[in-house]
């Protein structure tokens, strides 16, 4: 607990922590935030803290892990639309008071901005916990995306307010930390992402998987890998790799994931090969196995996806926004589009798709970029910040308003 983090603790062993981490989404589901998020589980047990995480049930088979360090707490949940294999987690302030009245963290990190991320802010308030929170999703921005552009205003005003009652929020970018500064939102730090560059290694490219793609030694495989979903804007790579087929008639185009845009761009795309979720060695087999990488989304906060790329040494168009447009230098490590700029993202892709050279110079570029973003780095940086605001922390005032007294049990 932290009082050993005020100096009770044995002469000979380092701080450590009681962490209560409360998420939506969680391993072993697959989209950016819940890997990100077992990655930093897995760095601070690791470095000797106890997790206990709150979750929403999966199923009614789904069962809590109970072990020594690590504890999870199931809250009920329900289907969110579209978004297969995931839930919203319930409200329960006052199931998460009770709970942490009896077994007081040392901080609360709410990672995910549902009901139940909410519900635990009042329960952390209120008891007087330190509380941080993640900025990983522009929910704002998806709206347009859905139909409900008239959403996007609401739902950044909710998302300036329940981050506002955060010691801290972390997000992944300094472009990012600007924008929500610039919105008015407070305490903000930057916590970047790491990548595996033992897992994703051009060494994994693989002749046998590119057979079975219809793609030859010298032949071209443009890898897009995404959830399938309107707010990814997928129909620009779609563009892109007609403009990349009329310099290389042989390239075919290759999609990894998965979502609800599937079935209609397959129907539209019979040609393109729709690779489904890979994970761990399969998936980096297939980045290795590529020649160049399409990343058309503007929605992200980071984009993971991008890290995983350039550690296989695939030349990556983007735009200048988020992970790559901090981490590539246009023409040296990668090729960038100004956000919004449809035709130069398409003459970006078809320029590469004509220079193998150039693609292959930009990919070693693009590896040696991210040599030093290890996972290990960053968790060394989360649990340095974890521990200075768990010792420094003076309680936030909970504000009182009817969303929370709706909230309750």
């Amino acid at each position: 607990m932290i009082q050993d983090c005020l100096g009770l603790a044995p002469a000979s062993g380092p701080p450590r922590l009681t962490l209560a981490l409360v998420t939506e989404t969680f391993p072993p589901e697959i989209n950016g935030v819940a890997m990100t998020l077992g990655h930093f589980v897995d760095g601070l047990r690791q470095r000797g803290h106890r997790l206990q995480l709150v979750r929403p049930r999966r199923c009614r088979a789904d069962t809590p892990t109970r072990q020594a360090d690590f504890e999870e707490i199931l809250a009920p949940g329900i289907p969110i639309p579209g978004y297969r294999g995931l839930r919203f987690g319930l409200p329960m302030p006052y199931r998460l008071r009770r709970l942490w009245t009896r077994q007081r963290p040392d901080l609360v990190h709410v990672a995910t901005e549902g009901p139940l991320g909410w519900s635990a802010l009042a329960a952390a308030s209120q008891l007087g916990l330190p509380l941080t929170t993640s900025f990983h999703t522009r929910f704002d921005h998806y709206s347009a995306h859905y139909g409900c552009a008239w959403l996007q205003q609401p739902v950044a005003a909710y998302l300036r307010q329940f981050h506002a009652r955060a010691a801290a929020t972390f997000v992944p970018t300094a472009e990012m930390a600007r924008t929500l500064q610039a919105q008015g939102y407070a305490r903000v730090q930057v916590l970047a992402r790491g990548v595996d560059q033992r897992l994703f290694d051009p060494a994994r490219r693989s002749p046998a998987l590119r057979a079975t793609w219809g793609v030859g030694e010298h032949g071209l495989a443009v890898l897009v890998v995404s959830r399938l979903a309107p707010e990814k804007n997928l129909p620009l790579a779609f563009a892109a790799f007609e403009a990349i087929q009329s310099v290389r008639p042989d390239a075919r185009l290759i999609l990894v994931g998965d979502g609800p845009a599937r079935k209609p761009l397959a129907k539209t795309w019979p040609m393109a090969h729709f690779a489904g979720m890979r994970t761990g060695a399969d998936l980096a087999a297939h980045y290795a196995s590529s020649d160049l990488f399409l990343f058309p989304s503007l929605t992200e906060t980071f984009g993971n996806v991008t890290l995983e790329a350039m550690a296989s040494g695939l030349p990556v168009v983007a735009y200048h926004a988020a992970a790559a447009g901090e981490l590539i230098e246009d023409g040296r490590s990668g090729r960038l589009a100004a956000p919004g700029d449809a035709a130069g993202f398409i003459a970006a892709a078809r320029d590469l798709a004509a220079a193998p050279d150039v693609r292959q110079r930009l990919g070693r570029a693009a590896r040696q970029r991210v040599a030093s973003m290890s996972w290990e780095a960053i968790h060394a940086r989360l649990e340095s910040t974890l521990l200075q605001i768990a010792q420094r922390h003076a309680p936030l005032a909970m504000p009182t308003d009817p969303f929370l007294r709706i909230m309750e049990d």
